[in-house]
């Protein structure tokens, strides 16, 4: 179990502004966000920090990802050891056709795979000694819809509860925050297209630079 706290806060009893569900990258950028304006959160993370520093998901960031990594202070690794491409090569029936993104749109996208940008996440909260707390259990939000809401977790074989003015859930489809909404107060939004993209994250030079 990894646990960092902070701010003087006592594990029994926690009060903070923002509870935040996931330390993914949504999660965390959002408490990167809400630190430079001053607004206290603590986050919370079911697995290890080992677990989410390597956990490979998509590659590609779209430039408003990078403009927000960027303002957020957390894109330094990224602007350096990030691969900028301004397009891509499809090929079909044994001919390239080349999609020229900067030329189409006037913008880029850079490859840098997820796991990096949560190390990099990580790595600023853990600099500004900010809550951060991985490997909790038995994690649990209660009363999300009034002015009073709390999430109840277990870490270091302690329970504790964290009183909060507004909890972000942030841990995913799959996460226990979805689940608590009510499904009559749930709407779903969904495009399904009739084709699929497979995307291949290597540590090699590029087959050639697009």
């Amino acid at each position: 179990m990894v646990c960092f706290g902070g701010n003087g806060y006592s594990l029994a009893l926690m009060r903070t502004q923002v509870a935040i569900i996931g330390a993914g990258p949504a999660g965390l950028l959002l408490a990167q966000l809400l630190h430079q304006r001053g607004i206290e959160c603590v986050v919370l993370e079911a697995k290890s920090r080992d677990y989410v520093e390597n956990r490979v998901r998509a590659g590609v960031l779209e430039h408003q990802s990078v403009d927000i990594l960027n303002a957020a202070g957390v894109g330094a690794r990224m602007m350096q050891e990030g691969l900028l491409h301004h397009g891509i090569v499809l090929n079909f029936a044994q001919r390239s056709h080349r999609v020229d993104f900067e030329e189409l749109t006037g913008r880029t996208v850079m490859i840098y795979g997820q796991q990096e940008v949560v190390r990099d996440l990580i790595a600023a909260r853990l600099a500004a000694q900010q809550p951060l707390y991985f490997e909790v259990e038995s994690l649990s939000v209660h009363d999300f819809d009034t002015e009073s809401p709390r999430v109840r977790f277990r870490t270091g074989g302690e329970q504790h509860t964290l009183e909060c003015d507004f909890i972000a859930g942030c841990d995913g489809f799959h996460g226990i925050c979805r689940a608590t909404i009510p499904a009559q107060q749930l709407s779903l939004f969904e495009r399904v297209y009739p084709f699929a993209w497979l995307g291949i994250l290597a540590q090699m030079p590029p087959a050639r630079r697009s």
